[in-house]
């Protein structure tokens, strides 16, 4: 049994693209539908009521696009509106999100004191705070808003004097001393994964979130029987709400300089 219809996979900027690579290489026969709402990013420093009114509307037009799964390839969006893109999405799409897959790998690996940096919602929510914990009381989990790296990210500024500054400044906040893992919790942030890993001096495990979630995304498609044939062509679509240079140039990098970007608005 066999489905080839497409994966969609959303995020509010280029944080998602992380996802789609990892999704390419696992799954070379997936054709996937992305959607980066670069009009309203950063998700992470807006309301709980926003954050789901967008992620609505995206989860309903990668539904209108025949989306056999959803990958919220966005914390912040987990965080707030996973109910409510759960009853858009209905009962035929597998919605898969970044935080429960990475919750569940880490509560039982041999962790003591875990580190989270985020957006403010995500911190906010405490949602890999309540994911571990749920799972595993006896680790430590530190939670630390980290608003200013997606700016960096978003702007161009990754492997530069900026980022080095802001990173220094996050990380060698007092919370984090002493963490044996590090939980990058914005889909943003695994752009900055190499200086992060020089900052720790490769000391702290950097926990892989796009290698985890693809690994339970193709999990739910095997259990459901939605696995693309072997046969199947995949077909990438890449649809943003506003273009940016960012964006453009991250996918023209990941995926080849033919890789069209499609502005679509939420409001069509």
């Amino acid at each position: 049994m066999s489905d080839n219809r497409p994966i969609g996979v959303f995020d509010s900027g280029v944080g998602g693209l992380m996802f789609v690579k990892e999704i390419k290489r696992l799954l070379p026969n997936e054709s996937i539908i992305y959607f980066g709402d670069t009009k309203n990013l950063p998700y992470g420093d807006k309301s709980n009521e926003d954050i789901t009114k967008f992620s609505v509307s995206i989860t309903q037009f990668l539904k209108n696009n025949n989306c056999k799964a959803i990958l919220i390839a966005c914390n912040s969006a987990t965080a707030s509106a996973l109910k409510e893109i759960k009853k858009i999405a209905g009962k035929d799409i597998i919605v898969i999100d970044v935080i429960s897959p990475v919750a569940e790998k880490i509560s039982f690996e041999l962790r003591e004191k875990i580190g989270v940096i985020a957006t403010k919602t995500t911190v906010k929510s405490g949602a890999y705070k309540k994911a571990i914990r749920k799972r595993n009381k006896h680790i430590n989990v530190i939670e630390l808003a980290t608003p200013l790296l997606v700016p960096v990210i978003e702007e161009g500024f990754v492997n530069t004097p900026i980022s080095k500054v802001v990173l220094e400044t996050y990380l060698y906040n007092k919370k984090l001393e002493g963490i044996d893992s590090l939980i990058l919790g914005c889909t943003h942030y695994t752009h900055l994964e190499r200086e992060i890993n020089q900052l720790f001096n490769k000391k702290v495990n950097i926990v892989n979130s796009p290698l985890i979630v693809v690994n339970h995304i193709i999990y739910m498609l095997s259990k459901n029987g939605k696995l693309a044939s072997k046969d199947a062509k995949s077909e990438y679509l890449f649809y943003i709400s506003y273009t940016t240079d960012s964006i453009v140039k991250t996918t023209k990098r990941l995926f080849g300089k033919d890789i069209q970007l499609i502005e679509k608005s939420l409001e069509d």
